[in-house]
């Protein structure tokens, strides 16, 4: 028995406990300094980065301030990370020669840092139609697949959860009701040009919903005509 036990080799309280506290230090978000150069935007990033006054006014608050909020990033291969939330302070501090940036690093999957992307911007105060438009459809997709079904038509809700569709539980989490939401993914339809005319406030959401439902080659046609006559539908022509 005593020869036993000298070949066992049976692990200390202090090393269980020291190593179960650096399982769990693994797992804490940490605060770290990121070079931006190795900072990457999010694909298809449906919301824009403008050089307007709140942009101005980003940048002389990083200037006298530094960065107080960290951005949150993923990451990537090739010791890159992709920026999940905070693309507008990454401009600022790029306009400012900065080179590091305090960051939250997450290991998200591609549907989980979508859903946070999309959140975290809808909470500003001006949002173009456009802007909404791609972010609802992108976190609606997010949301289909996470519940393993597939997205055939982004209009039509697929996904089940005790009885609400994909977009109603979309709708419980977002400043939009269930139909807007739904008026707003139709938008994505359009062909850049009327988009950017609805954006601009030339073309109401509702008539501009109707004319989603055209065919694109028709909708160049009505382009077409509606720049020529300088002039749009109302919802009832639109119908």
């Amino acid at each position: 028995m005593s020869d036993i036990r000298k070949k066992m080799k049976l692990t200390s309280y202090k090393d269980i406990f020291e190593n179960e506290e650096s399982r769990k230090e693994e797992h804490l978000e940490r605060i770290q300094i990121i070079p931006i150069a190795e900072m990457d935007d999010f694909p298809n990033h449906p919301f824009h980065v403008c050089d307007d006054e709140k942009m101005k006014d980003t940048i002389e608050s990083i200037r006298e301030n530094g960065v107080l909020v960290p951005v949150i990033v993923r990451p990537r291969e090739n010791r890159r990370y992709e920026i999940i939330s905070g693309h507008r302070r990454v401009y600022a501090c790029r306009v400012l020669d900065i080179a590091e940036i305090p960051a939250i690093v997450r290991d998200l999957t591609e549907d989980e840092a979508t859903i946070i992307m999309v959140d975290s911007n809808l909470q500003r105060e001006t949002i173009l139609p456009s802007e909404k438009a791609f972010a609802y459809k992108m976190k609606l997709d997010a949301m289909k697949r996470q519940a393993g079904r597939p997205s055939k038509n982004n209009s039509v809700p697929v996904g089940q959860n005790f009885g609400q569709t994909s977009r109603e539980l979309l709708a419980e989490k977002s400043p939009d009701s269930n139909t807007q939401i739904q008026r707003y993914i139709r938008l994505t339809e359009l062909i850049t040009p009327i988009l950017d005319m609805v954006d601009s406030g030339k073309i109401a959401i509702r008539p501009a919903v109707e004319l989603s439902y055209l065919p694109k080659e028709q909708q160049t046609i009505l382009l077409d005509t509606m720049q020529l006559e300088d002039c749009t539908p109302s919802h009832a022509q639109a119908i």
